[in-house]
């Protein structure tokens, strides 16, 4: 997208719109990177931004081909993203505030480029709201259903391992120890990391738009499967180690090796959709 192919006077709006896009936003993108900070659920928020300019970059030739149309429904969208900015500001929320700068973003790019670019560069730009924390009264309405299902699935997969172990909630009862799924080890924190990238990498395939939204979602069984697994190694070390394994060092380290076998696993369901494209290729021909 060259900017600069505008006239002096369009540049000159665009950078005053960008100066005030900032200064306006400023306290919500200051508070964001400080919750990246601080919350390692949404840590993966610091690559965001650099992956979807280079998803950008990555579309750049195709963006060159593109007619700038100006729209001044941008202008709209811009008011409409600055109106909900200030219903956030006004009610102290968060989410609105940081989804506003997404839409405002938009309106931008329409105005200025006209929607033939927008629709170029919609999936970077729809990308960046994995960078925003997800509010907590979501955010628990998804974390402890998992935390359940990962408590009931891992306490069966453990007795299957001949461990006596019985579950109450979301506690899994050993002879030895007693282990607590909490909110980190309900499998929420890997599987929106676990989307953060495989969106990305689906979005950058050379995959048709349906195997993208396959390997894109194929991220949620996986980030449960794994977790799963996790839940299931934490209590075999517990009984059969000691409990202590369970919260030490092993139990951390555990966490970045499933995460590194979860992408590995999203790299398989991607060699499979190959597969079958280069045999229905073969097929055709």
């Amino acid at each position: 997208m060259n900017i600069f192919l505008l006239d002096k006077n369009k540049l000159g709006q665009l950078l005053i719109l960008v100066f005030c896009f900032v200064f306006l936003y400023q306290k919500a993108i200051l508070k964001l990177i400080s919750d990246w900070s601080v919350d390692p659920n949404f840590s993966h928020g610091f690559l965001i931004p650099f992956v979807s300019l280079y998803m950008v970059w990555y579309k750049q030739n195709e963006i060159k081909e593109i007619a700038q149309k100006p729209s001044k429904i941008g202008i709209a969208l811009i008011a409409f993203g600055m109106l909900i900015h200030l219903a956030g500001n006004l009610g102290s929320e968060l989410f609105l505030m940081r989804f506003s700068m997404i839409i405002t973003l938009s309106g931008m790019i329409i105005y200025y480029f006209g929607f033939g670019m927008f629709k170029a560069v919609a999936v970077p730009v729809l990308y960046l709201t994995m960078m925003i924390p997800i509010p907590y009264i979501i955010w628990n309405k998804i974390a402890f259903p998992l935390q359940l299902f990962s408590a009931e699935i891992s306490s069966q997969a453990i007795y299957l391992l001949q461990i006596p172990v019985f579950r109450e909630g979301n506690i899994l009862h050993l002879a030895n120890t007693s282990l607590e799924v909490v909110d980190a080890c309900s499998g929420i924190r890997s599987l929106t990391s676990l989307l953060a990238l495989t969106g990305a990498f689906s979005f950058l395939s050379p995959l048709n738009r349906i195997n993208k939204w396959i390997l894109f979602l194929s991220a949620i069984p996986i980030a449960v499967a794994v977790n799963v697994i996790r839940l299931t190694i934490t209590g075999a070390m517990a009984a059969w180690i000691s409990p202590e394994t369970a919260h030490g060092f092993l139990h951390d380290m555990s966490g970045f090796v499933i995460f590194g076998a979860a992408l590995v696993m999203v790299y398989l369901v991607f060699i499979v959709q190959m597969r079958f494209k280069k045999m229905k290729l073969q097929t055709k021909n």
